[in-house]
């Protein structure tokens, strides 16, 4: 019998050897990663995907201009001198006696509040692209649920194919049992295995895509985690609860971002021309100088100041092509909104339709045709195995039986797609 300290030896020496294995076996460590919640692929998708990422920096270079919109004009500082002597005066060389220098400041005045209005327009374009950015982000995160929502339907299309194949070898191993106790011939038993190869490529095939799927995913998530490392989970599966369509109406009118930035394109086009008439008006120009050692005939005026106003005369220029542009282009954005309007319907109704003509086939597979041709593979296998099915009978119901299962969870796949579409249209998730 060991003693403990050898027993404890031995232990530590076992926990030592799978260690070095696990850290010589990537595949192992690799299968052991936690697979990933929707809530957790949104969440480094919205981390790491660089389209996002400049959608951002762009709100941040419109905030910029806000800045540079609302600066006033820079004052001018002009200095000059005139009336240097060239000659000597009464015999002395004195080259600044009469050297007349002026300092002129000037400023221009903008009226009608064009820096205010100037400033409105800036945040209006800024509201405009954080309006586009949630646009470029409910895209995104469409394609991003779709690729999700394709890994969960290879995984359940993989498990169906494991368990067709897992359950097609049990038949085998009681077929050859039969065969060798002489109850069935030899060429039933060869047709059976030929059947199996197609169970085989289903599940080759299956297996194919759903690491398509991931690649996909990872592609959007900005992930370089290996294929074999990742894995996703989720429920797949279907809600029978569906809201009115005036209500998913209603929440879509509310929440799309694009609409909202249809109706700020509207509100943005009414400020540039307000802007536009305000540039049509007339800004002076405010001067003042001073000047000293100035040429005049008071002898003792060495130092004066002057003031003046400089106003254009607007006459042929008065912005009229601009004030023309800014009011068409008013029509034209609320054109574009109508039209944004009646897209966000066509949307909705669309995806609302989809997603309930889904359901209306999902439920009788689930209440009824899934068991159905579980019932009656199971019968006509149990009627083939005592002889009274031939095997043309069992090999079509397990044709139904694979044919049913295959069709379930690829609506339930359309369902999880067409639920996508409706929160891409809506604008937020309002089927999970």
């Amino acid at each position: 019998m060991k003693s403990r300290a050898a027993r404890r030896g031995l232990w530590f020496t076992s926990a030592a050897l799978m260690c070095a294995s696990l850290l010589g076996a990537p595949s192992v460590c690799a299968q052991a990663t936690a697979p990933l919640t929707w809530d957790q692929v949104r969440q480094r998708f919205e981390q790491n995907n660089p389209t996002l990422q400049a959608g951002e920096t762009g709100i941040s270079e419109s905030r910029a201009q806000e800045i540079s919109a609302y600066l006033r004009p820079n004052p001018n500082l002009t200095l000059s001198t005139d009336g240097t002597q060239l000659a000597p005066y009464q015999g002395v060389w004195q080259p600044t006696r009469g050297t007349d220098a002026v300092a002129t400041l000037s400023y221009l005045h903008e009226r009608d509040h064009k820096r205010e209005l100037r400033l409105k327009s800036a945040q209006e374009g800024t509201d405009i692209a954080v309006s586009d950015q949630a646009d470029l982000q409910r895209t995104l995160l469409f394609n991003l649920r779709t690729a999700f929502v394709d890994t969960l339907q290879a995984k359940a299309v993989l498990q169906v194919a494991k368990d067709n194949l897992a359950y097609w070898d049990h038949v085998l191993s009681i077929s050859t049992d039969q065969f060798h106790a002489g109850d069935i011939a030899q060429i039933d038993l060869d047709r059976l295995q030929l059947q199996r190869v197609q169970f085989e490529s289903d599940l080759q095939t299956a297996i194919v895509n759903l690491r398509t799927a991931k690649i996909q995913l990872l592609a959007l998530m900005n992930e370089q985690t290996p294929v074999d490392q990742f894995d996703v989970t989720g429920p797949f599966n279907y809600s029978d609860q569906l809201p009115s369509l005036d209500d998913v109406r209603n929440i879509a009118l509310a929440n799309r971002p694009d609409l909202r930035a249809a109706l700020q394109s509207v509100d943005e086009a009414r400020v540039n021309h307000k802007l536009a008439i305000a540039d049509g008006s007339t800004d002076p120009t405010l001067s003042a100088w001073y000047t000293n050692n100035s040429s005049n005939n008071n002898p003792y005026a060495t130092q004066t100041l002057g003031f003046s106003v400089s106003v254009p005369l607007r006459i042929f220029d008065r912005n009229q092509g601009e004030k023309l542009f800014t009011q068409l282009d008013i029509t034209r954005n609320q054109q574009l909104l109508d039209a944004t309007r009646a897209q966000v319907f066509n949307d909705v109704d669309s995806a609302y339709a989809t997603v309930d003509g889904d359901l209306v086939l999902l439920r009788p597979y689930k209440t009824k045709y899934l068991q159905l041709a579980s019932s009656v593979r199971e019968t006509i296998q149990f009627s083939y195995e005592h002889g009274s099915a031939s095997l043309l009978d069992f090999l079509n119901a397990e044709s139904d039986y694979r044919n049913v299962q295959l069709n379930y969870v690829n609506l339930i796949g359309s369902y999880l797609a067409a639920a996508a579409q409706l929160n891409l249209a809506v604008g937020r998730e309002v089927l999970q």
